[in-house]
C-alpha cells in the first residue's frame, strides 16, 4: 500500500507531488532543492550551503518516514553546472561516510527556483 510522508521540517512541495512516498518498504523522495523550510526560500551561499540544506532536508524526510541515511540505496543528483560536482559532491560525502548508496549525477540546462543542485532519494529497510 502506498503511503504519503510529509513533514513541516522539511520544505512543503511546490507542486502536485509528495515529499515522499512509501510503498513495500521502499522510500521514494522526490528531488528536493535548497529551500530552507522554515521561509520556503532559497539558502544564501554557493554550491557548498546549496548541498548541505538539501541534505538536511532530504535527512528530515528520512527520519519522518522512519529511515536513516544508511538505508539509502540510490541518489541522482542534478547540477546546474558540472563544475560545482566537486564541491556537491564533498557536502554530499559527510553522510555517506560508509556503504554510499549507488548514485548518478548529471548536469541539466537548469533546475527549479534557479538553484545549483536537486537531490532524489530512494531508500530501502
Amino acid at each position: 500500500m502506498k503511503k504519503i510522508i510529509s513533514t513541516e521540517k522539511a520544505p512543503a512541495a511546490i507542486g502536485p507531488y509528495s515529499q515522499a512516498v512509501e510503498v513495500n518498504g521502499t522510500l521514494y523522495i522526490s528531488g528536493q532543492v535548497p529551500l530552507d523550510p522554515a521561509t520556503m526560500t532559497v539558502v544564501d551561499g554557493g554550491i557548498t550551503e546549496q548541498t548541505e540544506q538539501v541534505m538536511l532536508n532530504i535527512g528530515e524526510i528520512l527520519s519522518a518516514a522512519g529511515y536513516t541515511f544508511a538505508d539509502v540505496v540510490k541518489s541522482t543528483c542534478l547540477l546546474s553546472d558540472m563544475a560545482n560536482f566537486k564541491a556537491m559532491n564533498e557536502v554530499y560525502g559527510k553522510y555517506y561516510s560508509e556503504n554510499p548508496p549507488a548514485r548518478a549525477a548529471f548536469a541539466v540546462k537548469e533546475l527549479p527556483l534557479g538553484v545549483m543542485v536537486e537531490i532524489e532519494t530512494i531508500a530501502v529497510k
